[in-house]
């Protein structure tokens, strides 16, 4: 009877033995589950993430690539438009300039770094006028640019001890007409495309600015 009973407690045991054993595969096997998902969602989103790098990657060249088109065609604007005829233009006002440079850079001296870059610089003697090109002269901020463009050029002229004058002017194929007022007001030189040329506006009452 004894023996009966010690059978039926180890066949118990061994049974609870198995169910344990079950349950940690199955336990095992859920995780096991649970961790493929996760790493079926981590290689979702590391996709993702590579679909979107490349997508920003493709924006940034094509920013890149507009920007050099924008760069490129304000270049041949002032190559083929503006600097063509423009010394003339001022001399006939009565300046004697004998010198135009194109796409000019300012260097401070020590670090070589760029402090201002002037599409069209004229200069004689006595007086350096700094001409902007622009295709679209639309707002105020392109003038007062120009005006910071402006002061950096005295600065840089005075630390050389370069006492010539300086001026600036703005040349754009289009431009809105309080834009072209308000560069005016800021003593500005303005010309404007007119054809197959640049044509030099001086409105009536009309002051440039020295720097």
């Amino acid at each position: 009877m004894g023996e009966m009973q010690n059978e039926a407690l180890t066949f118990e045991k061994v049974w609870a033995a198995l169910m344990e054993t079950r349950e940690r595969q199955e336990e095992t096997a859920r995780q096991m589950k649970e961790n493929a998902e996760r790493q079926k969602e981590t290689d979702r989103l590391m996709k993702e993430n590579a679909e979107r790098f490349k997508e920003t990657e493709k924006l940034v060249k094509e920013n890149s690539r507009q920007m050099g088109l924008v760069h490129n065609s304000i270049g041949e604007l002032a190559e083929h438009l503006v600097l063509p005829g423009i010394m003339e233009k001022f001399n006939a006002l009565g300046f004697t300039f004998t010198k135009d440079s194109q796409g000019t850079r300012f260097r401070d001296p020590q670090t070589r770094k760029v402090l201002a870059e002037v599409d069209i610089l004229l200069e004689n003697g006595d007086i350096v006028i700094a001409v902007e090109v622009k295709s679209k002269l639309r707002t105020e901020t392109d003038i007062n640019d120009h005006l910071q463009r402006m002061e950096i050029l005295r600065r840089f002229a005075d630390v050389r001890g370069d006492t010539r004058k300086y001026r600036g002017a703005i040349a754009a194929a289009i431009a809105a007409e309080g834009a072209r007022r308000y560069a005016q007001k800021s003593g500005f030189y303005v010309l404007e495309q007119s054809g197959d040329t640049m044509k030099l506006d001086i409105p009536e009452g009309f002051v440039p600015r020295d720097w």
